[in-house]
């Protein structure tokens, strides 16, 4: 498996977490003898989070290191980047981390497949809890890339379905790794919104969380995140200057749900890592499991019986509740889970945080995503203006 990660930067910790999380699933899969009797391994390489530079690493995989899969990626503009290559070269390819629908719905092509929430899941999970509040005036704050725009998008179109007298009044967009926030934060002040909408992740949601206590926004606009502010990173950096009562939610949880998967994955990680793990490690340590899991049930590594065997899979993840287990959707390659939503509250469990998430909320996970037949009239859609090519 060719996995590729940001090893520098400001993204380097969860490229980081991510290795420990794929080395920890594939240890598991070659102790019980391998996939069809072979060794299971793991090559890894820095993405620079640039989309250029990860084709070449991709290519570069597939043509002299000969893998079999590639696996990974943390970014949604990179991650669209390499599901071309995964298509022209029919070599599946296995989302770890990014988040954006576009690449199971306008972008989707075959041979790649989604182990984590996506950008649709976490938004329509988020106005589905909005909903049971009063607020109804929203504003929008995100990165200014194709993650940020996603996010709105999935959030905007689907708000008005479920809460008819919502308004929105304004948006702002950062760049990417912006070090001032407090002009965006100001137009935010000025709209005067109840709800703040945050679509921030890893080191841009530190800066922006520290920034807003600085100008006092918390004592305004309520703030929500619902696909990464929630980030155990996130919490274990601001240590006991996070706000309580922000409203969060993230891919991976590492105190919800409280079950023995869940804390044998999180202690697992910490007894290798000496550090609890961000989210990114759960998407790796399930990657590696998804393919050994399609591989053993298609008895062959050629690639569409093993993209054959990977539709309608089961896959039990550390972040499932008792009594439900993840699957992946035959029609768009993504996985099916439950979204937890709660508030920050003191609790110094797994320090160096001293706030984790609580009074949980579970989101069930058959109202999270499109039909099939809205699935079909997406990819429609944008065909015509990709001249048939996904992801263009």
């Amino acid at each position: 498996m060719g996995c590729l990660y940001p090893l520098t930067g400001r993204a380097a910790r969860y490229g980081h977490d991510s290795i420990v999380g794929a080395e920890m699933a594939a240890e598991e899969v070659n102790s019980r003898g391998g996939i069809l009797g072979k060794e299971l391994r793991l090559l890894f390489a820095d993405d620079r989070s640039d989309p250029t530079y990860a084709v070449k690493v991709a290519q570069r995989y597939i043509l002299e290191d000969r893998v079999d899969f590639l696996m990974g990626v943390v970014s949604s503009a990179v991650a669209l980047a390499v599901t071309q290559v995964s298509r022209y070269f029919q070599v599946m390819f296995v989302g770890t981390d990014h988040a954006s629908a576009r690449l199971t719905l306008e972008a989707f092509q075959p041979f790649y497949f989604r182990v984590t929430n996506n950008t649709m899941q976490s938004m329509r999970a988020g106005v589905i809890y909005l909903s049971r509040r009063p607020w109804r005036r929203f504003f929008y704050i995100g990165p200014d890339y194709e993650y940020g725009h996603r996010q709105w998008q999935d959030f905007r179109d689907y708000l008005p379905r479920v809460i008819p007298d919502a308004q929105v009044v304004g948006s702002v967009w950062p760049k990417l790794f912006e070090r001032d926030y407090r002009p965006f934060l100001q137009a935010v002040l000025e709209a005067r919104p109840e709800v703040l909408v945050a679509g921030f992740w890893g080191g841009d949601t530190i800066t922006f969380l520290e920034q807003a206590m600085e100008v006092g926004l918390f004592d305004r606009v309520q703030v929500v995140s619902f696909d990464a502010g929630g980030n155990y990173e996130v919490l274990e950096a601001l240590g006991d200057r996070v706000p309580s009562g922000l409203i969060l939610s993230a891919r991976h949880h590492n105190n919800f749900p409280d079950t023995p998967a869940n804390r044998a994955f999180v202690q697992g990680f910490w007894h290798r890592a000496r550090r609890y793990p961000s989210y990114t490690a759960h998407g790796a340590y399930v990657g590696v499991h998804f393919v050994a899991r399609a591989v053993e049930r298609a008895r062959s590594l050629d690639p569409e019986d093993v993209v054959r065997a990977g539709e309608g899979l089961e896959l039990p993840t550390p972040r499932d509740r008792e009594g439900f287990t993840s699957w992946i959707r035959p029609v768009d390659h993504q996985v099916v889970q439950e979204m937890y939503i709660g508030r920050t509250q003191p609790c110094g469990e797994l320090p160096p945080a001293r706030y984790l998430l609580g009074d949980w909320e579970v989101v069930p996970a058959d109202v999270l995503l499109p039909t099939e037949e809205e699935v079909q009239a997406a990819r429609r859609a944008a065909a015509p203006a990709s001249g048939g090519k996904a992801g263009s």
